[in-house]
């Protein structure tokens, strides 16, 4: 027998596949609004008008159930995407339609009709085998997505491919958060100035790609000594590789082989700690932006240094910064504070952008889609750390992942 569910009988399998998909969208949703951590069986039970006992009837374990709704989120994701659907369509096209897929899947979620997919995130907080399973799962749809942007020729088109195509991902999952800020009627213009920014990028015609890059912040060697530094850096990691739910106190103490003890007298809690993670790495980004606006030329040199500077801190692996797409899982008390810090930086990228527009060295493009987008790629370019080894330095792996959003997808 599966050990997902209890096996439906003939005469009641459309009621038991019907009621489980109805769960697996309550879980969706809760695990939306309070993260993989605050999905609860009683919780789900009474968004369905079930008692708990009967939830275990479909998912024996909360664990299941988690796993259950990001698999199906998963699946709806892909439907966005649609790798296979159309397969003659032109890269334009292809992108075009993706973009109006999520746009009214977006909408749909707005009104109620559609699981929310902000679940994808904590994805790597899932227990084995799950985890690694669904990861698998995503990074070939990543793979198949590549395909819609043109053929690989060579072992360095394929790797540039791949970039784009990860970036397109990411930037679509990423957008599921931003959009909040705007209204539903506004959904349409969004949708074609993100088209617009994708297509021809925010570079100007002829804008050279020569960006200065400057360390993010002089970090050096570990430090031999545990500290509160220390436990900073082992939960960064952790958090990037496991989502806020997987980067347990258990897990810390135990990469770091000492005891709980240990722990608390450094540090007061696991939120405090992860709020620390995230203010430090976002003060980290702060010093960026602020270095980069110091530099001479105009803003678009500004800008493609604070950028390169990020995604080499990101491609090194050393110390990367913390995700974004961590705060969708964050409690309720956390998040507010950690979102306001994400929008200042957004928002401080936006004014780059127009100072550029305004002085000319920047494309006209929407300056607060264009910097939401831009933090989204400095996010999304962790995962891309694994695979820097097929370009023939960092410096090219960064042009060439930075390239689609500053000159266009179809460069």
């Amino acid at each position: 027998m599966d050990d997902t569910f209890l096996a439906p009988t003939p005469d009641n399998s459309d009621r038991f596949l019907r009621k489980r998909d109805e769960i697996v969208t309550a879980a969706a949703a809760q695990i939306a609004r309070r993260g993989l951590k605050g999905l609860t069986l009683v919780g789900v039970a009474q968004m369905v008008g079930l008692n708990t006992t009967s939830i275990t009837y479909y998912f024996k374990r909360k664990e299941l159930l988690a796993s259950a709704a990001m698999e199906d989120a998963l699946a709806r994701f892909a439907a966005i995407l649609s790798p296979e659907a159309a397969p003659k369509a032109d890269p334009r096209a292809y992108l075009g339609a993706a973009l109006a897929r999520n746009s009214a899947y977006c909408a749909a979620i707005r009104r109620g009709e559609a699981a929310p997919l902000t679940i994808l995130s904590d994805m790597r907080a899932l227990d084995e085998p799950d985890r690694t399973r669904l990861i698998a799962a995503y990074f070939r749809l990543v793979a198949q997505v590549a395909t819609r942007f043109g053929p690989a020729a060579d072992p360095d088109q394929k790797a540039r491919n791949i970039a784009r195509a990860q970036l397109f991902c990411d930037m679509l999952h990423w957008s599921r958060s931003w959009l909040e800020l705007y209204a539903e009627a506004d959904f349409p213009r969004v949708e074609a100035r993100l088209r617009d920014l994708l297509s021809h990028g925010f570079a100007r015609p002829g804008a050279p790609w020569t960006p200065e890059v400057f360390p993010v912040d002089p970090e050096g060697p570990e430090p031999v000594a545990i500290s509160a530094d220390t436990y900073l850096r082992i939960a960064t990691r952790l958090i990037n590789e496991r989502g806020y739910r997987g980067a347990s106190v258990e897990r810390i103490v135990a990469q770091l082989q000492v005891s709980k003890g240990s722990f608390y007298h450094h540090l007061s809690g696991k939120d405090d700690l992860v709020t620390a993670c995230f203010d430090r790495s976002y003060s980290r980004v702060t010093a960026t932006q602020h270095r980069a606006i110091a530099l001479q030329g105009d803003q678009w040199h500004r800008l493609t240094s604070a950028l390169a500077s990020l995604l080499e801190v990101q491609f090194a692996g050393h110390l990367p910064l913390l995700r974004d797409t961590a705060m969708l899982a964050l409690p309720p008390d956390i998040r507010p504070h950690v979102t306001r810090r994400s929008d200042r930086l957004a928002r401080r990228f936006a004014g780059m952008i127009s100072d550029g527009i305004a002085e000319g060295s920047v494309r006209a493009v929407d300056p607060t889609i264009a910097a939401q987008c831009l933090m989204g790629m400095v996010n999304s370019a962790a995962d891309m750390a694994p695979r820097v080894s097929r370009w023939p330095s960092r410096a090219a792996a960064i042009r060439d992942y930075a390239g689609p959003l500053a000159y266009g997808f179809f460069d």
